[in-house]
């Protein structure tokens, strides 16, 4: 069996990372420099048809067939199911688990990139973006706080939608959030960074 990411280091590329090394895969990384619009190369526009990152191929995939998947909230679940870890069998279980990973890929992702944009890079600096995204950046570490005010992690058990969501959270400071506001995110924050997969995963691309 052959793995290949295709990745760069941001909170989207480090959940596929971070997923292959908690099921304890070998893998080759392709690092794909983001600020050098690599993503826009032609070879890779046909691996990640939206030309983002991360992008995976596995050449042992459903009927021993090569198979490349993109959008991290596919691979994860690809993997998840492949190797029967990190995301539940039984119908409620799972049906928990993808509600939060789908929570963190239509919120808790895009918003806080969006808070990350007009917060850092965007040339010229529009108060009214700052406040919009700031503030709902913070509203959903309050969804977050609450829901691990009632379960250790997301879905009960450590699953894929921790890992979905971990990366984005490590750039807590970008997004202009004190940890220390929401204590139940800090516990689980915590948890998780302390993870030798998770901390690995958030090393690639070396």
């Amino acid at each position: 069996m052959s793995i290949t990411l295709y990745t760069w280091g941001t909170p989207n590329g480090r959940k596929a990372s971070i997923m292959l090394e908690e099921l304890g895969l070998s893998y080759d990384t392709v690092p794909i420099n983001i600020t050098k619009d690599e993503q826009f190369a032609p070879d890779f526009l046909k691996i990640s048809p939206n030309n983002k990152i991360p992008a995976l191929v596995d050449s042992d995939g459903p009927d021993g067939k090569p198979i490349s998947v993109f959008e991290t909230g596919a691979i994860l679940i690809y993997l998840a199911e492949k190797h029967g870890q990190l995301l539940p069998t039984d119908p409620a279980g799972r049906s928990l688990c993808l509600q939060w990973l789908m929570w963190q890929m239509g919120g808790f992702g895009p918003m806080l990139g969006q808070a990350h944009h007009f917060r850092r890079f965007a040339k010229e600096k529009i108060p009214y973006a700052i406040d919009r995204y700031t503030n709902e950046s913070r509203r959903l570490y309050g969804v977050l706080d609450k829901r691990l005010g009632e379960a250790e992690f997301l879905a009960g058990a450590y699953s894929i939608a921790d890992i979905a969501t971990y990366p984005w959270a490590a750039r807590h400071e970008w997004q202009g959030i004190d940890l220390s506001d929401f204590p139940n995110v800090l516990r689980w924050y915590n948890a998780i960074g302390s993870r030798p997969a998770v901390q690995r995963g958030m090393a690639v691309p070396a």
